[in-house]
């Protein structure tokens, strides 16, 4: 199904719980999932995990000193070996330096290949990947919707997701019980309160 036939699903499952979600939804261009493969999946993930509870400008600016501290280091190899005091110092805490060595190491033994990720679902992909110190549900999340595509995932973490259904529904009903009456395309809706948050038409 494409963009424009999933908006037309989601506003018609919509408009059962909420006017003013389906109207958001109506008056939104048709968004796309578009996943982005373009750097290895350890490098996204300890993007992803650089990037936990900043504005995507902080993030940005946070991630693009860590690659500078790098040089021409691979950026695995030099998360396995850089001390957590260089990584503070580009921007990033203990905790988040912790984790990027934690994905490094567990790169480095092989036990992140994104070919055999790619295959499992996303609850047999965040059980493997949330193993991991430092990562989270909400970058298992994270990396099932913008890395692997995957089109049915709602993350409950993200706060803006969650808060915008909340204020487009009701805040007495649970947000994962509303997301799951649009599988199986949760991570459109995700898609929709994100825009709407960024760009309100309701």
């Amino acid at each position: 199904m494409g963009p424009e036939a999933i908006r037309t699903q989601l506003v018609k499952i919509a408009q059962e719980l909420s006017g003013e979600l389906a109207d958001a939804i109506a008056h939104t261009p048709s968004l796309q999932l578009m996943p982005n493969q373009e750097s290895p999946f350890s490098e996204r993930l300890c993007r992803a995990v650089a990037g936990q509870q900043l504005s995507v400008k902080a993030a940005a600016s946070i991630w693009g000193r860590v690659v500078d501290s790098a040089a021409s280091q691979p950026l695995i190899n030099y998360f396995a070996t850089v001390s957590p005091e260089m990584l503070r110092n580009c921007g990033l805490s203990n905790a988040k330096a912790k984790a990027m060595r934690a994905i490094a190491l567990a790169t480095l033994a092989n036990q992140l290949d994104e070919v055999l990720l790619c295959e499992l679902d996303h609850c047999d992909r965040s059980n493997c990947l949330t193993e991991i110190w430092g990562v989270g549900q909400w970058t298992a999340d994270m990396m099932g919707i913008f890395y692997f595509g995957d089109p049915d995932i709602w993350p409950d973490g993200d706060t803006t997701a969650r808060k915008t259904l909340e204020r487009l529904t009701s805040r007495r009903r649970k947000t994962v019980r509303t997301a799951a009456r649009f599988a199986p395309y949760r991570s459109y809706l995700a898609l929709y309160m994100w825009h709407q948050a960024d760009t309100p038409i309701v």
